[in-house]
């Protein structure tokens, strides 16, 4: 019988990745034990690992723009302009598998405003992504004072708020108010279909 090649050998691919991921990570990684795992699940850990360490940083507001989208600052931008931009580039995320949620708190131009200004900023790995997955845009996800406010006032049901309220009694727990705009429902949602891998490149 012919001796498997190594990359036949899933045990060698396996060093070899942790191996990667050590040099990658400096030498400062800490990982639980994988003992129980299947191989290919481990594998597939590893892989991510190092492809998650290997892939260059990004922006969403980069991607945009590499997907064809011109980002006007939102003062060069009348208000008709404006809601159009942001439609588009609600969209364009979307099919870049970026997902904003709780925005019905914020105008069209308080949106594109903190998306222009903040959110499509922030660093980020340049990652294929699965078709199954999905990265979202939280409008209230930095956990201040004021976001968990907006949270409870506009968008908490009542299970939500009298759980907070028992897990964090000392907190104020503003009245329900219906937020004064109507847009999240029409948001593009993410479509978590079954596992099926990467998409081509």
């Amino acid at each position: 019988m012919a001796k498997p090649k190594a990359d036949d050998d899933p045990e060698k691919r396996i060093e070899d990745l942790k191996r990667r991921a050590e040099e990658l990570c400096g030498g400062q990684m800490e990982v639980g034990t994988l003992d129980d795992c299947p191989a290919e699940t481990e594998e597939a850990f590893w892989q991510q690992l190092v492809d998650y360490e290997e892939a260059p940083w990004t922006t969403h507001f980069q991607e945009l723009e590499k997907a064809g989208v011109s980002l006007s600052p939102p003062d060069s931008l009348k208000d008709k302009e404006l809601t159009a931009k942001l439609w588009e580039v609600i969209q364009k995320l979307a099919l870049l598998h970026v997902f904003i949620q709780e925005t019905d708190h914020l105008s069209d131009r308080e949106l594109y405003t903190r998306l222009w200004t903040d959110s499509l900023r922030e660093e980020t790995k340049a990652l294929p992504m699965a078709a199954n997955s999905a990265y979202h845009l939280q409008m209230l996800g930095s956990g201040s004072e004021e976001d968990n406010l907006l949270y409870l006032k506009y968008y908490a049901d009542d299970a939500s708020r009298q759980q907070w309220q028992e897990e964090f009694p000392g907190d104020p727990i503003p009245g329900h108010e219906d937020p004064p705009y109507d847009r999240d429902r029409v948001l593009p949602k993410p479509d978590y279909g079954p596992i099926t891998g990467r998409e081509p490149n």
